[in-house]
């Protein structure tokens, strides 16, 4: 029976280790390549000029990261860029001023980020934040207030078309090992779940991208970035049509 119990605790220990190694690793890989910004000086930025003068668009995107355009060359492989491009070709002038800051959660958004978004009036915002609410440990109670403002100050201006965009699934099978993409996609649509709740509480437009790419997203392949964990430009290029048919 003593050796039964010593095998048991033998196991126990070895899967603490496994578990505690294994998620070190997540973050150690993704730190090891330092990937940055395309553009960090988040200005004004004109997406194209449609031949309708007459409906000029402001476009304002708020997120971390994953709006930023972290994991590609440059900015205008970022999916609001490309989404402000497919907005332009279809015949408004559009301008697209990009407020997401890198590893924001939605506590710094409200911090950096909204002031600036409600006072600018925006024609269209985006929002896609939460995944390093995730990553970060933030409680569900903590997210779901911390959004609800967000969408509160926004719809201060009642002529803007708010986007809640989900968080989409990331993390390739290479980096997450398991059992960490099951759980962090279990935890991702938990607060996809948040998210849809307070879309329609506030009365504004919700875009799933999880759904349509969590399959894809869950393997490793050229949809991602050398961190294996922030999309590449064919990445980001798959988000941006998905956001542009919700929006279009």
């Amino acid at each position: 029976m003593k050796i039964v119990y010593l095998i048991v605790i033998i196991l126990l220990v070895a899967l603490g280790v496994y578990l505690n190694r294994s998620y070190a690793y997540i973050y150690q890989e993704i730190g090891s390549v330092g990937l940055s910004s395309p553009d960090t000086k988040r200005t004004y930025t004109t997406a194209g000029t449609g031949e309708d003068k007459t409906a000029p668009i402001l476009y304002v995107a708020l997120g971390d990261s994953l709006t930023a355009g972290v994991g590609t060359n440059n900015f205008q492989q970022s999916y609001p860029y490309l989404v402000a491009e497919k907005l332009a070709n279809s015949g408004s002038a559009v301008t697209l001023k990009d407020l997401s800051v890198s590893g924001a959660k939605t506590s710094e958004l409200i911090s950096y980020q909204l002031a600036e978004a409600v006072g600018s009036k925006p024609s269209i915002v985006t929002l896609l934040i939460g995944v390093n609410d995730i990553h970060g440990n933030v409680s569900k109670t903590t997210f779901e207030k911390n959004y609800g403002e967000i969408l509160k100050q926004l719809s201060q201006n009642a002529n803007t078309k708010i986007y809640a965009i989900s968080i989409p699934y990331i993390g390739s099978s290479t980096l997450f090992l398991p059992p960490y993409q099951l759980y962090f996609n279990y935890k991702t649509k938990e607060f996809n779940e948040i998210i849809k709740k307070l879309a329609a509480a506030y009365k504004v437009y919700y875009i799933d991208i999880y759904t349509p790419t969590v399959g894809l997203f869950m393997k490793s392949g050229p949809q991602y970035s050398t961190d294996a964990f922030h999309p590449s430009a064919e990445g980001y290029k798959l988000w941006a049509g998905v956001i542009y048919d919700y929006l279009n």
